[in-house]
């Protein structure tokens, strides 16, 4: 039997929509039957994230209750009257502020993206359990946002009151007081930025579930239509906003495209010479923007021009510490056989030009000569190190070590402090990045051990280290 052509059309589109749908069904299938290591991961991430808020907020806002009070005795000293004027209750102000609820939502793509991929999932969800599992996942999510929109209104009015406090205190000849509000003020800000990088900061699983949701057809019309962005622009796919009427006095974009055309006419030259022009302006906003950031992008830095941001006071403990290890060897003597020292460290980063640290060294020995191989336990040490940025790579390094310099065979061998040297050292390092899975920096070092002229017996008084940092 010979088909129609039209019968062969409809057979086709059949066909065609038959395998979207069996596509769409797939893709459906993986969503659903992602991991509960997603979900639990989304519910850790954002109590984590919600927790640490809650407590930055608190801390912080303790500090400036605790400065304003101080600024306020101070005044209050010189002119009562102006101190109350001033500062008023300032602990029912700060309490008031705790408890604000006059929120705006902060917008966070990843947050927001997040949101919406699990809101669908909620929506398309058949079996009552992973309707409960993605409904939880919803609501701490929720909290979450709850605490970036708190935090926002929080910095919102530390930035009047800071203001204000700017102006009335330089009246009075308190500006240096003034100065660890500010300070603090910033930092807070700098924390929640820090909060918002982790966040927006997707995991493995995490952009699996967007990449997934992306391919249905069904989840753009969904953030279309219910996401937070959708509820601030006019995005396609979105009738209700895309139908409304035009805001009156903001132009079209209809009618841009017509004045464009008519000033600047039609085709491929036309538009090639427009995309250079927007990318030239693009590259001077860039500029700007760089420029404005190097003094202080608009923030209470600009206030204060000698002011150095740390930027690792907002980073957390473990996130400062950075992990090494350094071989050192050398010859053999009257004393040593050839050895090489094998340390292990733990450094502190206390600003973003020092770090401060302790380690451990075992000193392995190898034998007298390449004729005579031997391993051998031929010490110990205790170690503890500062490094001060210089200029570029290069560092200030010091440090005073305790070192067991005799053969051992027993830990019981190594006790008793009359056995143990005392070294001084000073040197310059230098850092250099590497691109390994492993090391991430590589710091060689030249050292010069001032308490080796006090040994008995002597040790070399020059040192020459290479270590690798693990992050």
């Amino acid at each position: 039997m010979r088909l129609h052509p039209t019968a062969l059309l409809v057979l086709l589109f059949l066909c065609i929509c038959s395998l979207v749908q069996g596509q769409d069904s797939t893709l459906y299938a993986k969503l659903h039957n992602l991991p509960d290591k997603l979900f639990s991961k989304i519910n850790k991430k954002s109590q984590d994230l919600e927790r640490k808020l809650d407590r930055q907020t608190e801390k912080y806002l303790a500090k400036l209750e605790k400065q304003e009070k101080k600024m306020r005795q101070k005044l209050w000293k010189k002119d009562s009257a102006a101190a109350k004027a001033l500062f008023g209750d300032v602990a029912a102000r700060y309490s008031k502020l705790q408890n604000s609820s006059s929120l705006q939502n902060v917008y966070s793509g990843h947050l927001d993206s997040m949101q919406t991929a699990v809101g669908f999932l909620e929506q398309s969800a058949a079996v009552a359990s992973l309707s409960e599992r993605y409904k939880s996942a919803l609501d701490n999510y929720g909290q979450l946002q709850e605490k970036l929109n708190y935090a926002a209104e929080v910095q919102r009015q530390l930035k009047e009151r800071q203001q204000y406090l700017k102006e009335q205190l330089q009246k009075l000849g308190l500006a240096k007081e003034f100065k660890k509000f500010q300070k603090d003020v910033y930092y807070y800000r700098a924390q929640v930025d820090e909060y918002k990088r982790i966040l927006d900061d997707p995991s493995k699983l995490e952009a699996k579930l967007l990449q997934l949701a992306n391919k249905i057809p069904a989840f753009k019309e969904f953030f279309a239509k219910h996401s937070m962005l959708a509820s601030m622009f006019r995005l396609p796919g979105n009738d209700p906003v895309a139908s409304a009427a035009p805001i009156p006095g903001l132009q079209t974009r209809a009618s841009i495209q017509q004045n464009m055309l008519q000033r600047f006419g039609s085709g491929p030259d036309v538009s090639r010479a427009m995309q250079q022009n927007i990318q030239s302006a693009q590259a001077q906003i860039n500029q700007l923007k760089d420029k404005v950031t190097k003094l202080g992008g608009g923030s209470s830095e600009m206030d204060m021009p000698d002011f150095k941001p740390n930027s690792q006071k907002t980073k957390s403990f473990w996130n400062r510490i950075e992990l090494g290890a350094n071989v050192q060897s050398a010859r053999s003597n009257g004393y040593f056989p050839v050895t090489s020292d094998l340390a292990f460290s733990a450094g502190y980063k206390l600003n973003d030009r020092s770090v401060a640290g302790i380690g451990v060294s075992y000193k392995l020995g190898w034998g007298e000569n390449i004729r005579h191989i031997q391993i051998t336990h031929e010490g110990v040490g205790i170690r503890s190190f500062l490094d001060v940025k210089l200029k570029g790579s290069f560092y200030a390094s010091g440090g005073f070590e305790y070192n067991y310099q005799q053969p051992f065979n027993t830990i019981r061998q190594l006790y008793g402090a009359d056995n143990w040297q005392q070294s001084g050292l000073i040197g310059v390092s230098k850092v250099v990045a590497v691109q390994s899975k492993l090391f991430k920096k590589t710091k060689v070092q030249l050292l010069w051990d001032f308490l080796s002229y006090e040994q008995i017996p002597r040790s070399q008084p020059i040192k020459f280290r290479v270590g690798y940092s693990f992050n």
